[in-house]
């Protein structure tokens, strides 16, 4: 029988054969939950995904992730066939018989930008009445300031009837890494917070194994929670400049993309490419706004951040507004085809909500939309109440505008001769994510459009 994982050393987890003693409960099966059931399964231990939703449960059982994830996919697929990793909605029995219990439940932001922990709050109530005396409970959730300590740690004791740092360990280490695929996600040092040494302790071993480096360690919870929150922040703000740039060089009529190369040759990395599918990125953001605004403090630059990444979806409506009536077509009437609302790995924000806002703000004004992403079934799209076609040719065919959402393959090897048989001529291409040559586009007659790419034809 394995150790109690809370008094575990280094040595008893240094190879894949001794954690594999040890199961491990992903609480909450969302694409950050996932990705740590990937990782855990990585590192040799026992992983159960388990979520309240049932055909989450059986997309995970056969090696499925919405929307998927080429990378993550195959990781996920090898880990269910060996039994590594498998899934369930039994909450009690996988708790009941887990070494490790790891919530990755998101906090829910209504319409008002407000934290609601409702869903934490429920997972931590299912938890409670089946942990074990000895496991270990990590949140990889966002939260607010102060949430771990309080409302997390307090409904799982009285549940539980077990004292936390006591009869079973708390750690907080939360997942930051946005959309990046599993390499990137490993090798981002983690920070690992608790307030007693054994939970630190247990936290940082087992995590240690799912990166190959060390941790950031830390015995104040709310410091990590606040460090995290930072994170997020500091993402945003610099998107916002990358946007704020992008608009002006579209006035100056000056390609973003050249100058950030120009400039890369003295910033490095320091400048990075707009990307409009930003739109909503980070809503964890608004955990801190909250928590300033309940100080009676006003985070002026993350506030003003926020704003202006979130008016992103509203400028590329502009954009393909531009570009129809550059072709002599007024946006009322207009057929307009959106492609790809899938994310991939490099994807930094959330195209489905991008294309749902450009959807509505379309038909608002009149036009007809049609949806075509290569990754996900037809199924799966009846939410977005968008006319979803089968094939790239049958979403573009009679269209005036194609407007590129993601950086799909398929969409970056685009024929343009070919749309240009099966558009309605003159017909625009915008460009949302910066993958297809303006001058090739326009050389097929096309309008072209892109975020900070400057007007071309006029």
């Amino acid at each position: 029988m394995s150790s109690s994982i809370i008094q575990v050393n280094p040595e008893q987890l240094d190879t894949a054969e001794k954690r594999e003693k040890y199961a491990v409960s992903i609480i909450g099966c969302g694409q950050t939950g996932i990705q740590q059931a990937i990782l855990l399964a990585e590192a040799g231990y026992k992983v159960t995904c388990v979520d309240t939703d049932q055909t989450v449960v059986n997309d995970i059982s056969k090696g499925k992730i919405p929307p998927p994830k080429a990378e993550m996919e195959s990781s996920l697929k090898r880990h269910v066939k060996t039994t590594r990793l498998s899934a369930t909605s039994d909450v009690k029995k996988a708790v009941s018989e887990s070494d490790i219990v790891a919530i990755t439940v998101p906090v829910k932001i209504d319409a008002k930008k407000k934290a609601d922990y409702s869903n934490i709050e429920t997972a931590c109530r299912r938890i409670g009445p089946n942990l074990r005396r000895g496991s270990l409970v990590i949140i990889m959730s966002l939260t607010g300031i102060g949430v771990t300590e309080g409302l997390i740690k307090e409904t799982l004791e009285n549940t539980s009837g077990l004292k936390a740092g006591t009869d079973f360990g708390l750690a907080y280490s939360p997942h930051t890494m946005h959309n990046q695929g599993i390499e990137t996600t490993s090798s981002h040092q983690r920070i690992v917070a608790a307030t007693d040494k054994s939970s630190l302790n247990a936290a940082s071993n087992v995590l240690q194994t799912t990166t190959g480096k060390d941790v950031s360690r830390t015995g104040n919870i709310k410091a990590a929670e606040v460090a995290a929150l930072f994170e997020v922040v500091q993402e945003d703000v610099n998107i916002a400049v990358e946007n704020e740039l992008a608009l002006f060089c579209e006035k100056l009529g000056v390609d973003c993309l050249e100058t950030h190369e120009l400039a890369r040759t003295n910033a490095g990395d320091a400048l990075s490419r707009p990307m409009l599918a930003n739109v909503n990125i980070q809503k964890e953001i608004y955990l801190l706004l909250e928590d300033a605004e309940n100080l009676n403090v006003k985070l002026r630059i993350p506030s003003v951040a926020r704003e202006i990444n979130e008016e992103t979806a509203k400028h590329a409506a502009n954009l393909i507004k531009d570009a129809l009536r550059n072709c002599g077509k007024p946006l009322r009437r207009a057929r307009v085809s959106l492609l790809g609302i899938s994310e991939t790995p490099n994807t930094r924000g959330h195209p489905k909500r991008l294309a749902r806002k450009i959807t509505e703000t379309l038909e608002a004004r009149g036009a007809k939309v049609s949806l075509y992403d290569p990754y996900v079934p037809e199924s799966e799209m009846t939410e977005m109440h968008v006319r979803f076609k089968k094939t790239l040719t049958e979403t573009v065919e009679g269209t005036d505008c194609a407007i590129i959402l993601t950086a799909h393959d398929q969409f970056k090897r685009l024929n343009l001769h070919k749309l240009k048989l099966v558009m309605k001529m003159p017909a625009a291409i915008v460009d949302l994510e910066g993958i297809v040559d303006p001058s090739k586009v326009e050389k097929e007659g096309f309008i072209y459009r892109g975020l900070g790419r400057g007007v071309w034809t006029k």
